[in-house]
């Protein structure tokens, strides 16, 4: 209802109550429209009504404090509605030539088609150490691996199963991300979650990282740097990857996790040169009933595990990922094939012996 009748902007019972209020000396009585505002509301009714102006939705607890906050509120989201619907996925640059190159990618879902084109925007510096690379795009730590909704699946319900992903996910930043294990420290917080009942991985375990070799090498598990020969470069390892999972054996959650790591390092004793080391792993790890399986409660079964790495070293195993530097290669490198480490349409193969020639880091 306008509020409005027989051309008076005020109604007939509110100048009765008008009257009678005014008598006693009320102060809250209305008071009668100028000679303009009888004046615009004629006009109005002989007007059509143009379209209600948009006004930002406004939460029943926060109330604009004055007009000029709600202008402010209004313009601001029908620019942001205006910017989606012209560039809903948001990969237009500002520039205006459709192309953003630089635009963080969004999560991986599924396996890739096709491997991300190359970018020749120079090399890698202290300042930019992933300049010149496809994970400059590429989201840091775990925010690069994405991980699936939880469905009810095998012996775990909807919540277990996603605490089962999230722990899977822990171990993945344990094992490839913690600051101390990339310094080459002991990997505690990844082993915790390694079912302890579990022996010949416990065994593995104990020896590669007490005498690594070329049967006992921790690298199959274990990102980690010497200290003494290289350094990382600031505080960010980018990552692209995701988990999947479904029913295993006697209903087990199996969850399968293909990630790629991208570590920006220097020589250890100082220099502004700054290479990559590109570790795709596979890792397959299996949530058992405790009822069909001995383990302990919020632990895994690790039921495979493979790697490919670029730059991180050719010679025997020394615990220890050891990046070329200098420009230099491995002479062993000559013989083995070319590898893109950023492409990752393909499954990992079963690994491949000697040395590859990365075709760019």
């Amino acid at each position: 209802m306008s509020g409005e009748r027989d051309g008076s902007s005020v109604p007939d019972e509110m100048w009765e109550e008008f009257l009678r209020t005014s008598a006693d000396g009320a102060g809250d009585a209305p008071k009668e429209p100028s000679a303009r505002a009888r004046e615009a509301a004629a006009r109005l009714r002989t007007e059509p009504a143009g379209p209600a102006p948009w006004r930002a939705p406004t939460s029943p607890a926060v109330r604009p404090r004055s007009r000029k906050g709600w202008y402010v509120a209004g313009f601001a989201a029908a620019v942001a509605l205006l910017f989606v619907a012209v560039d809903p996925g948001g990969l237009v640059g500002w520039s205006g030539d459709g192309d953003h190159p630089t635009a963080p990618l969004a999560q991986e879902t599924a396996r890739p088609e096709q491997a991300p084109p190359a970018d020749e925007d120079g090399r890698a510096t202290l300042a930019e150490p992933f300049r010149g690379s496809p994970a400059a795009r590429w989201a840091s730590g775990t925010a690069g691996i994405t991980v699936p909704a939880a469905e009810a699946t095998g012996w775990m319900t909807r919540q277990e199963v996603g605490r089962a992903l999230a722990r899977t996910r822990d171990f993945l930043a344990a094992s490839n991300l913690d600051p101390g294990v990339l310094r080459g420290g002991r990997p505690a917080k990844a082993t915790a979650l390694m079912n302890p009942h579990q022996k010949d991985v416990t065994a593995f375990v104990a020896t590669a990282l007490s005498t690594p070799g070329e049967e006992h090498d921790p690298l199959m598990l274990f990102s980690r740097f010497d200290p003494a020969q290289a350094r990382l470069v600031g505080d960010e390892v980018r990552t692209r990857g995701r988990l999947s999972y479904r029913e295993g054996k006697r209903g087990a959650v199996e969850v399968t996790a293909d990630v790629t790591y991208v570590y920006p390092v220097a020589p250890a004793g100082g220099g502004d040169e700054v290479v990559r080391v590109v570790v795709r792993r596979e890792t397959v790890v299996s949530w058992d009933d405790p009822s069909e399986v001995t383990t302990e409660k919020g632990t895994f079964t690790l039921l495979s595990y493979k790697l490919d790495m670029t730059n991180g070293g050719c010679g025997a195993p020394t615990g220890h990922f050891r990046p070329e530097f200098g420009g230099g290669a491995p002479a062993a490198a000559a013989d083995g094939p070319a590898v893109d480490p950023y492409d990752r349409t393909a499954p990992l193969g079963e690994g491949r012996d000697g040395c590859g020639t990365a075709t760019r880091s």
